[in-house]
């Protein structure tokens, strides 16, 4: 199967598919599991692009659900490794198949378009793909090994500023400066940073300034990408910068409107379920690291799911440096350390998967520390 896995990994990163047109992608990796005999449904949650693939087992078990990611950066490629996401999260779902026919429980490997570029969780998570899921899995390639690495909370927005045009040297008085609006807003949203917490992030940029110098722009653009520890802490944010916004167009006599994207949760890992499978890998051989003091800084549609059900994104190395979104880990991700990366991923995958549907304490330890997570959630 090691071979069949690699060559999977390998053509997917030949053919890099951008978020929601992983046409080919999608077709790659639902046919082995579609020969193997899972049960394959395509275009869930109205995703053209998704999928679920299930065998059920022996009744009476949990519901696994192997995380599938296969979308590439565009003009990079597979940049963040999910060729080896999907494909791991396929090896694994074949591997507990065909090694243990009995197995008590129903496997589901979950493909997920359009994490880098479009939220594909959150939209399957909303449409309650996730609902009947006792424990969510995948695993990432990374620099560094680890089972425990968080990720912010986050959302997008594009803010739309509507002034009037005028010539700029012939009647400035009777326009009004959109620009002016978009350049007040960074300005008043750099003053607000000195009073969020050290974890909040607030990322901008002028898409669209004006196309003349000598006229007053009469419509500007900016975009906005705001993170913060939690969904809660995350609405604090959303609403200051907002009020930014409309009160730096305001300040001018401009109009302006936002566009808000999808909101992604913090990560959520089960720590139950993130130290079962931290004890597979240093059964494979595998070291593991400890992630950073603060966690990670990122954010993934992977937190969504978090908030649903018992969920764990660990890192599998596949690069000594190479860091994601770059030109160095397209080529790890598909070099030997890269599948190498890829077939413990499988195999740990599977393990974990086979370890919670025959032992009962395993299941009983990740449901309740879900449940206790929720309860904290509402207080």
């Amino acid at each position: 199967m090691d071979t069949e896995l690699r060559e999977l990994a390998l053509t997917i990163h030949r053919n890099p598919e951008v978020s929601f047109h992983e046409h080919e992608a999608v077709k790659w990796l639902t046919k082995p599991l579609e020969k193997a005999g899972f049960a394959i449904e395509k275009g869930i949650s109205n995703l053209e692009t998704s999928f679920r693939a299930t065998w059920e087992g022996q009744p009476g078990g949990p519901t696994i659900a192997l995380i599938a990611e296969y979308d590439a950066l565009a003009g990079l490629g597979h940049g963040c490794g999910h060729n080896i996401i999907g494909t791991s999260a396929v090896g694994a779902a074949l591997a507990l198949k065909e090694a243990i026919p009995n197995l008590k429980g129903k496997i589901v490997v979950l493909g997920t378009p359009a994490e880098e570029l479009g939220g594909g969780k959150i939209l399957m998570v909303e449409d309650g793909v996730f609902d009947d899921v006792d424990v969510a899995m995948m695993c990432h390639p990374h620099k560094s090994t680890m089972v425990l690495r968080g990720g912010l909370a986050c959302v997008d927005a594009t803010f739309k500023y509507y002034g009037k045009a005028t010539h700029a040297a012939a009647s400035p008085e009777k326009g009004i400066s959109a620009l002016d609006a978009v350049i007040n807003t960074f300005v008043a949203v750099n003053s607000l940073r000195q009073f969020f917490k050290d974890d909040v992030r607030i990322h901008g940029i002028i898409t669209k300034g004006g196309e003349a110098t000598n006229v007053v722009p009469a419509y500007c653009e900016a975009e906005f990408l705001l993170r913060a520890e939690t969904v809660e802490q995350l609405e604090l944010v959303r609403e200051k910068v907002y009020a930014a916004a409309r009160y730096s167009a305001e300040a001018v006599g401009a109009k302006m409107e936002i566009e808000e994207g999808l909101i992604y949760a913090e990560r959520n890992n089960n720590k139950a379920l993130a130290l079962l499978f931290k004890d597979n890998l240093e059964l494979l051989g595998e070291e593991v690291c400890e992630p950073p003091k603060k966690g990670g800084i990122g954010s993934s549609d992977i937190g969504n799911v978090g908030q649903v059900t018992a969920t764990i994104h660990p890192y599998i190395k596949i690069t000594n440096s190479a860091n994601t979104h770059t030109p160095e880990f397209v080529a790890a991700a598909c070099s030997e350390e890269g599948m190498t990366g890829l077939n413990k991923a499988a195999k740990a995958l599977a393990m974990t998967a086979f370890d919670v549907c025959v032992n009962d304490r395993y299941l009983l330890a990740i449901r309740s520390q879900f449940e206790e997570w929720k309860r904290n959630k509402q207080k």
